[in-house]
């Protein structure tokens, strides 16, 4: 898949950025901004372009849901969006550990089981980072605009669809080479 197609999804972040803010006013802009933000990771971690392409398209996804209330129209489209971006979050959270020295590569010769430690750390941050997205999503009901979705079974459903999206991510990144970041 040639870079002009995540690059095409980057760029749409860009015009989503202003589109959201004239949509949705300054929050609009703010979870763009967050949105645009994310978009480039995969960039500066050399990411493969088959998950680059779909982490931004689930990222531009999730934020248009939310901002053209997706979620409220489409039954279940809140927990499928969860499980791909959290999965996909995860994938690229490890790629990012890898990239800077934090883990070791699967063929590392130091370690006798670096794909158990690339499983248990893929699913370990990625549920982590399903709790801070669920806290923020929490304040932002509680102390900034109480149309975004929280509640009981909201939250605890959202976390169990970012579990079952960390443990896909977790096997896939612990069981192929594929997953690394380009060296």
């Amino acid at each position: 898949m040639p870079l002009i197609v995540p690059d095409a999804l980057r760029a749409a972040g860009v015009v989503s950025v202003v589109a959201a803010t004239i949509h949705g006013g300054w929050i609009g802009f703010a979870l763009f901004f967050l949105v645009l933000g994310a978009l480039f990771i995969p960039r500066a971690v050399g990411t493969g372009p088959a998950l680059d392409v779909t982490f931004c398209g689930a990222l531009l996804l999730g934020g248009w849901a939310a901002q053209l209330d997706w979620y409220l129209a489409v039954p279940g489209l809140d927990l499928v969006v969860h499980a791909a971006a959290t999965g996909l979050i995860a994938a690229l959270t490890w790629q990012v550990l890898v990239k800077v020295g934090a883990l070791a590569t699967h063929d590392d010769p130091r370690l006798a089981r670096p794909r158990l430690g690339a499983f248990v750390v893929t699913i370990t941050t990625a549920v982590a980072l399903a709790v801070v997205w669920e806290f923020l999503e929490w304040m932002g009901h509680t102390w900034i605009d109480d149309r975004i979705q929280v509640g009981y079974d909201d939250t605890i459903g959202d976390l169990a669809a970012g579990a079952v999206g960390a443990l896909v991510a977790a096997l896939v990144v612990s069981r192929t080479s594929a997953a690394e970041p380009s060296r």
